[in-house]
């Protein structure tokens, strides 16, 4: 807040802005350690088939406003992408961070499955799935709700949401990643993501 203030002051007589807002961090580090374990790498499109996908509260590589971060409201940013192709039944999300890693693999945010295959948008603010849909595990365990990014000090993370459209629907009683994972296997008809960049709330 001082930092905030005194470039206002600054500006305000016409001397250049020399002071960076105090919650500033470093860019997200070249190479992201745990890539290679995104779900849209392993569980590739067949045909390799893409959705556009976005968000209304941040644009692509942007950053992820704080309300929709643990640090202040974890409130759900709201996606958006475009129609499968003929034959999907159901959407599927995953978002993961995988600037750092934990038990060996990029820290899974959250999860959502079986939106039916007429949706295209999960609402901004959404605090429950649409009719037919569940949540997935994440890193709290089995059927969580979204949990937004927590970003430690230091470079900024990339969080990754990452759609899939598929051929089917997955079983009620998928509760763990490598159950979703392994329902998914060979139905992937589609899939795209959004990256927002996170950051620590350090603007005191």
């Amino acid at each position: 807040m001082k930092s905030r203030i005194l470039t206002a002051t600054l500006v305000a007589f016409g001397l250049p802005s020399v002071v960076s807002p105090a919650y500033a961090q470093q860019p997200p580090e070249p190479t992201e350690v745990g890539a290679a374990q995104l779900a849209l790498v392993n569980l590739p499109a067949k045909g390799g088939t893409r959705l556009t996908v976005s968000s209304p509260a941040f644009a692509s590589g942007a950053d992820i406003p704080f309300e929709n971060t643990q640090y202040r409201g974890n409130i759900f940013p709201g996606l958006t992408w475009t129609a499968g192709p003929a034959g999907t039944r159901s959407y599927l999300v995953i978002m993961q961070d995988a600037d750092i890693l934990r038990n060996g693999a990029p820290i899974l945010h959250w999860t959502m499955f079986n939106i039916p295959g007429t949706l295209t948008k999960l609402d901004r603010g959404m605090n429950a799935p649409p009719s037919g849909a569940q949540y997935g595990p994440n890193i709290r365990g089995a059927s969580q709700p979204y949990l937004g990014p927590r970003t430690p000090p230091g470079p900024k993370h990339r969080y990754h949401f990452q759609i899939f459209a598929l051929d089917t629907l997955l079983p009620a009683s998928t509760i763990s990643y490598a159950d979703l994972t392994a329902a998914m296997k060979d139905h992937v008809l589609a899939s795209g993501e959004v990256v927002g960049l996170g950051q620590a709330a350090n603007d005191k």
